[in-house]
């Protein structure tokens, strides 16, 4: 039994490695959770993923709704979400807050009848298309033949990419070869991308909604998959078809995929599927990359972090998975007055780590698959943030504290 665990220190994610005691049992309505913070810091808004298939095996067929209750018997924001569109929940996701050195227990009940309760939302994640009478229809999901030219495919959605956000932070994954990830800023916590779809005026400028806050180029932007041929990154080219889907939107995690058929890459035919998750409280993102094909452990990626435009500042651990930049840049090059600080950091695991290099652009990080499978992780802050960072130290500080507490892990156990 898997079971994915996020654990929060102002707004850091934190991955639990799960252990499930062999007499857990899952009863005919409710289960417990036991989640258990090691360390010596208070943990704020605790995202912790349960696998249904392997908690209730056939019974996750009849649920239709959960309640989670905190130790104070009060009900907590949660949802349920179905991966594979197959109208059957996959998983259930709550956050909580677990102070230092503490077990709290959380109770789920289970139900075939009563309608989820609708909790104020944290997380939002949609994708709409381009209409020629600007009404911009939302969609799940959207795939494109390969053959269309790029441009055509990021032009035909408003926004040009799925979107998503937590109250902190915000972005956009391109609907194009590049599949770069984009970012947008907040001066103070809200969902605000379905109002301004990134295209933020300055009437939304001023009024506090923030804006688009990085020009990627030809860079790997904030923590976009590359591949990685003759030592230079390169895009997702040459693919039979193409797609995003939108997974999840709230009111504690947003969960946006990317895939690519029959993507030729280095002589072969790889298959790949991204997905990109954030739970409330966090500026940072989960990266999951599956990729299927002939022999492909040996295959070499990369993502990382661009140099920012002006007045950059890098970070590289050569011993670690960390990289992060600092800088200020124009994101928008039509409003050239319009100058924004920006903070970039990815975290990779070393398993995945091939080795890191510096290019004229990027701050790299080298990946290989393990089983077809690569998770890193991406941050992001904003100067404009009224309580955020104001400079190159205090985020590279706040990236190592990260990068440490990435591993150390809470501990959870299911029990009935």
């Amino acid at each position: 039994m898997l079971i994915s665990l996020v654990v929060l220190l102002s707004t850091t994610v934190l991955f639990a490695k799960v252990t499930t005691p062999s007499q857990a049992v899952v009863g005919d309505s409710f289960f417990t959770i036991q989640v258990t913070n090691p360390s010596d810091v208070n943990r704020r808004d605790v995202p912790v993923v349960v696998d249904l298939h392997k908690t209730l095996k056939k019974k996750v067929n009849a649920v239709r709704s959960v309640v989670v209750t905190a130790p104070e018997a009060a009900e907590i924001a949660s949802q349920l979400d179905d991966l594979d569109g197959d109208f059957i929940p996959d998983e259930l996701a709550f956050v909580a807050d677990i102070p230092a050195r503490s077990t709290r227990v959380f109770r789920v009940s289970c139900s075939a009848v009563s309608p989820q309760r609708t909790f104020p939302p944290r997380t939002a994640a949609f994708m709409k298309v381009w209409d020629r009478k600007y009404r911009y229809p939302y969609i799940n999901a959207i795939e494109y033949q390969g053959r269309n030219e790029p441009l055509a495919t990021y032009d035909a959605i408003y926004g040009h990419g799925a979107q998503w956000e937590s109250e902190l932070v915000g972005f956009r994954v391109y609907m194009d070869h590049r599949q770069s990830i984009d970012i947008y800023g907040k001066p103070t916590p809200q969902l605000v991308l379905d109002k301004t779809n990134f295209y933020s005026t300055r009437e939304d400028i001023a009024a506090g909604l923030g804006c688009d806050i990085l020009f990627a180029g030809a860079s790997v932007g904030a923590g976009s998959f590359r591949g990685y041929v003759d030592g230079k990154p390169t895009y997702v080219d040459s693919v039979e078809a193409r797609g995003q889907r939108v997974i999840a939107s709230g009111p504690v995690r947003a969960i946006v995929e990317v895939t690519d058929k029959n993507w030729f890459y280095n002589g072969k035919h790889l298959q790949m599927r991204q997905r990109y998750t954030i739970y409330a409280g966090h500026r940072d993102v989960e990266v999951d990359i599956r990729l299927a094909g002939a022999d492909i452990d040996s295959e070499t990626f990369c993502t990382g972090v661009q140099k920012i435009e002006m007045d950059n500042e890098g970070y590289m651990e050569f011993t670690t998975g960390l990289v992060g930049s600092w800088g200020r840049n124009i994101p928008d090059k039509a409003a050239e007055d319009l100058v924004e600080g920006v903070g970039l950091g990815v975290n990779v695991d070393l398993r995945y780590l091939t080795q890191k290099k510096e290019d004229d652009l990027n701050y790299l990080t080298i990946l290989h698959p393990v089983d077809g499978h690569i998770r890193y992780h991406l941050a992001i802050c904003a100067l404009m943030e009224k309580d955020g960072f104001k400079d190159a130290k205090s985020w590279f500080n706040w990236l190592q504290q990260w990068q440490a507490e990435l591993n150390q892990p809470c501990t959870v156990k299911i029990k009935r």
